[in-house]
């Protein structure tokens, strides 16, 4: 999603040298020695000026415990790997035949020490456990302790919370009884263990949780249960980290399905608004599981993510800003072979381009571009109505072909956006879709162009 990136394509890639600036949600993003960032399901920790971010390294596009990786910024736009947090012991329940995801990581002022947290599970995920493993700095690497279900019950998606000024209070957050319901409890004054159950919500499915205290008010976030698709994520709010809750409500336009992403992480900015930080996950490919990462507004009085395809953030002083481009609509441009133009009101003045692929193209020409060294950011609106991913091809100029990945949108009435980094010259572009590829592509809505490179 960020940057610093270089575009992992099937026909090409644009190599990028120089550090970025901005946020592209759904981009693929590397790390300051130009690898993909490996950290899924992950959470964040700030020491001094330093972000850590921890997560799940699953290059190997597996499920099962590789890593959790460490990486170190200080704008949360540019990471640079460290060595691996946490590797996988032999005989235990971190082996490399388990399951490790969603490490969090919290910093216990009593022992002057690094806890992280992380679900643990074997491979069918019978278990349902959490895990524990310690260090005495950020990235480690961390000390295995042990895995248990905390209280005797389970534990599989988790986050953390830490509650005050001096952080002395830190809540375990889970979904337990087999997904069914979520609860929130308390851990004693090492951060090793789970001392009582301090909130309960029931019959609700929630996962993948996040907590940040707002102004006194405490606002959870949470997905509910579908797998590795997407659903629509909501948040509840509360005076008392021990409830009640308020009933649940949509942090996104529900149709979007949270922009096809999953919530990981919440962080709070200083001027009390934050980022929302989703995984988009590619299930068949998990290694190539995109970082959703936008602003989380509460201007309203409630959390709303905004929508924003490139956008940028000063974490200092929490302020952000969201690009705006040029937005060039699929049903002006040209079309090829098989492909038909459609009617559909969920698209951007109601019509597109569908029967694309298989012979079937659209060329849209005039397209107006900065000629800028390093390329510039098209945000490529189209609709997948498959539960799978579909491809696209995209050529400029003539020039070679390169591939993005397509969602599934849950319905063919619902575009999302997929950024991809192109060579426009200065001046008038023509871009040709679908061209050369015998599987279909989705329903192409509008592109949106940016002049941020």
């Amino acid at each position: 999603m960020f940057c610093f990136f270089s575009l992992v394509l099937l026909f090409g890639a644009i190599g990028l040298s120089y550090a970025e600036n901005v946020i592209v949600p759904g981009a693929p993003w590397t790390d300051t020695s130009g690898n993909s960032i490996q950290a899924h399901g992950g959470g964040i920790l700030k020491v001094g000026s330093t972000f850590y971010w921890f997560g799940e390294d699953k290059a190997a596009n597996s499920a099962l415990f590789s890593a959790v990786s460490c990486y170190t910024s200080t704008d949360l736009v540019n990471w640079s790997r460290q060595n691996n947090a946490l590797t996988p012991i032999s005989g235990t329940m971190i082996s490399n035949s388990n399951i490790v995801e969603r490490p969090k990581v919290i910093f216990n002022q009593k022992n002057s020490e690094y806890v992280m947290w992380f679900h643990s599970d074997t491979s069918n995920y019978g278990a349902a456990e959490v895990g524990v493993a310690t260090a005495k700095s950020p990235c480690g690497p961390y000390t295995y302790k042990a895995s248990w279900k905390p209280l005797g019950a389970d534990s599989r998606d988790m986050g953390l919370f830490l509650d005050g000024e001096l952080h002395s209070n830190a809540y375990l957050l889970y979904a337990s009884d087999n997904n069914v319901d979520f609860k929130i409890a308390s851990l004693d004054s090492n951060y090793y263990n789970v001392t009582g159950v301090v909130s309960e919500i029931t019959n609700v499915n929630l996962e993948a949780p996040g907590v940040i205290k707002r102004n006194g008010v405490y606002w959870l976030f949470a997905s509910h249960t579908s797998g590795w698709a997407p659903n629509p994520n909501k948040y509840f709010s509360s005076n008392s980290i021990s409830g009640p809750w308020s009933a649940e409500a949509d942090l996104a336009p529900e149709s979007t399905r949270t922009y096809y992403s999953q919530n990981n992480y919440d962080l709070l900015l200083p001027n009390q608004n934050a980022i929302y930080m989703g995984d988009r996950w590619h299930s068949a490919l998990l290694g190539d599981s995109r970082y959703m990462w936008l602003p989380l507004d509460f201007s309203s009085g409630s959390p709303k993510i905004l929508q924003a395809d490139v956008w940028s953030v000063d974490p200092n002083s929490g302020s952000w800003t969201i690009a705006s481009g040029t937005t060039y609509e699929a049903e002006n441009g040209t079309r090829g072979g098989n492909s038909t133009l459609i009617t559909n009101s969920g698209f951007s003045g109601g019509h597109g381009v569908g029967y694309l692929g298989n012979g079937g193209t659209v060329t849209l020409n005039n397209v107006q571009g900065n000629g800028v060294s390093g390329g510039q950011w098209v945000a490529v609106y189209a609709a997948n109505g498959d539960s799978s991913y579909r491809t696209m091809t995209i050529s400029v100029n003539g020039g070679s072909a390169i591939v993005i990945q397509q969602p599934d949108t849950g319905s063919a009435s619902n575009p999302i956006s997929v950024p991809v980094k192109l060579n426009l010259k200065s001046g008038s572009n023509t871009i040709l879709f679908a061209a050369g590829q015998s599987n279909y592509a989705a329903d192409l809505d509008k592109i949106i162009v940016y002049t941020q490179s």
